[in-house]
């Protein structure tokens, strides 16, 4: 494995809800590496949604460590997790999390403008062309399709260039066409900017897809395997 871009050393999250508090993940220890595609799976409320989050610093893990990219998400604050993600991280959700009053065109262009980027509108132009949107730049979410609005939320995500790029169940509210095709682009997006990959995933078609499994069973690492060359070839 090539030096890591994430390290959890011994991490776990509980969170308090209504029945008191939930331990979601135990002491949970990986590396990822740089480049890789991750695939993360398990049954439902193992865990795997948790796991992406505390990647990413959306929730701060109870105790452990997480180092990304050469930094600990753990000793900062929200202000500094939101602006180490809006350099380094996109994050695709499986329900498309796009600003209604946007259009496609503004939506992808926000976090670039955010960053200071100035040209964001046109690299959101062509992030939205990359995805096959050149003609729905103009459109509003509830103008679209479930498949376009994802494609969208893939354009978003994607046109900062990220280092690390997270999916969190991209195709679990699309058809199996329109499924098909996020999963290619999502693929694509990451060959073509180099990020890190890592998806959680019922969609054993993205599963073989990757270069290794982590299975979670009830808030711990289960397995990790690789997948090998001939099964990704049988894909």
């Amino acid at each position: 494995m090539t030096d890591p871009v994430l390290t959890l050393t011994h991490a776990n999250l509980s969170l308090d809800g209504n029945a008191g508090r939930v331990d979601i993940l135990h002491d949970v220890s990986l590396e990822v590496a740089a480049g890789e595609t991750l695939g993360l799976v398990g049954p439902s409320g193992s865990g795997k949604s948790s796991l992406l989050m505390v990647m990413g610093g959306l929730e701060q893990a109870t105790s452990g460590t997480i180092m990304a990219l050469g930094q600990d998400l753990t000793a900062m604050n929200e202000d500094q997790l939101a602006r180490f993600r809006r350099d380094n991280m996109g994050v695709v959700f499986q329900s498309f999390h796009l600003i209604p009053t946007m259009t496609a065109l503004e939506n992808v262009a926000t976090p670039l403008e955010l960053a200071g980027a100035r040209d964001a509108f046109d690299r959101a132009e062509a992030e939205l062309r990359a995805v096959g949107l050149g003609d729905r730049m103009d459109h509003y979410p509830s103008q679209m399709s479930g498949g376009e609005q994802q494609r969208v939320a893939l354009a978003r995500a994607s046109a900062p260039r990220p280092r690390i790029l997270l999916a969190d169940e991209p195709t679990g509210n699309l058809d199996e066409t329109n499924g098909e095709a996020i999963m290619d682009l999502l693929f694509g997006l990451r060959d073509r900017h180099g990020a890190t990959l890592i998806i959680v995933t019922h969609a054993n078609d993205l599963v073989v897809r990757c270069d290794r499994v982590v299975r979670l069973r009830d808030g711990r690492v289960e397995t990790a395997q690789a997948n090998s060359a001939e099964t990704k070839a049988a894909e």
